[in-house]
């Protein structure tokens, strides 16, 4: 009995001294959390809070009743999903322009990044890459619309040249085989001047007496570029890489939405313009919250793997 109250008295004084010690955290650090506070508020109301809904995905859900109260499927609206004749559809879809845009949106703003990096007149540099980020902040319907002033078949900038040569014209918003294409070309135009904004700041960030030390031991520009400049970016390389992972499956929604139309469904129709049309249009709300869940579980495993990936090949992860 007495080695018992000893030990609980013990545990008593470790659980005062933890406390008193995270009181003089907190009031050493009292300004750096409250000006955190905002962004931790905002991911509880808008992130947290609402995972209850997910309860959604497995009960025949009404509108106006308490998600509780409905009655309780499982995983019947999961097993409608998958054994839909859209499912295969939806997944190759949806898994190629994510793959098809990872592979030429990834690499092309880290080159477009070192290529500035070399640019020595300051006037310039600066000019090219307002210039480049600039189509990112133009609105998704503007550059939709830019898109079809082009590539329309009767009044299309495309096709009137095309008919200028001699050659027929082509109807390519209606064609299933280009929207892969439009819509890659479409996001790399419109976000790899941004993209690389951040491999920028992570060129300015390396040290500039390594390349000090690289000219004195006779390097070139190539050397230096393979020694210094690539190693200085590895690190944010593999984050961005291990997030681009992260979200596969996730599609530019709105961007396919105003692509698409029911020529192209073969090849432009995803889970999220799936679940559009099923759970928002068609009132489907738990068939539409299962989709959902069920894409983010896919996207949470590809993260957690390319990030285990990540840290046994090299030292650079996510956490």
């Amino acid at each position: 009995m007495k080695s018992a109250a000893v030990s609980g008295s013990g545990t008593s004084r470790k659980v005062g001294l933890y406390m008193r010690h995270a009181a003089k955290l907190v009031n050493r650090d009292k300004y750096l959390l409250l000006l955190i506070m905002p962004a931790v508020i905002f991911y509880i109301l808008f992130h947290y809070v609402p995972m209850y809904g997910t309860l959604i995905a497995f009960v025949n859900f009404r509108p106006g009743t308490p998600i509780l109260s409905n009655e309780w499927v499982g995983l019947r609206w999961f097993m409608e999903f998958f054994n839909s004749v859209f499912f295969v559809r939806l997944m190759r879809n949806t898994i190629m322009l994510s793959v098809m845009t990872i592979i030429f949106n990834f690499p092309l703003p880290i080159i477009f990044a070192l290529l500035l990096n070399e640019v020595r007149n300051k006037a310039f540099k600066k000019t090219v890459q307002t210039i480049s980020y600039m189509p990112f902040f133009i609105s998704m319907v503007v550059v939709i619309g830019i898109l079809f002033n082009f590539f329309a078949m009767t009044d299309g900038v495309i096709n009137n040249l095309r008919e200028l040569l001699g050659m027929n014209r082509i109807d390519f918003l209606n064609d299933p085989a280009m929207f892969r294409p439009l819509f890659v070309g479409t996001t790399v135009w419109r976000t790899f001047g941004w993209n690389s904004i951040i491999y920028l700041a992570a060129l300015s960030s390396i040290d500039p007496q390594l390349y000090e030390a690289a000219e004195i031991d006779g390097a070139g520009r190539f050397m230096k570029l393979r020694k210094v400049t690539l190693p200085g970016l590895i690190p944010i390389i593999t984050i961005m890489l291990i997030l681009a992972v992260g979200n596969v499956m996730s599609v530019a929604f709105e961007q396919v939405l105003l692509m698409q139309n029911p020529a192209t469904l073969s090849t432009s129709d995803v889970i999220q313009t799936y679940v559009f049309r099923r759970g928002i249009l068609g009132g489907q709300f738990s068939f539409s919250a299962a989709v959902g869940l069920f894409n983010s579980v896919i996207n949470l495993i590809l993260l957690v793997s390319a990030n285990f990936i990540s840290r046994k090949l090299s030292d650079n992860s996510l956490w």
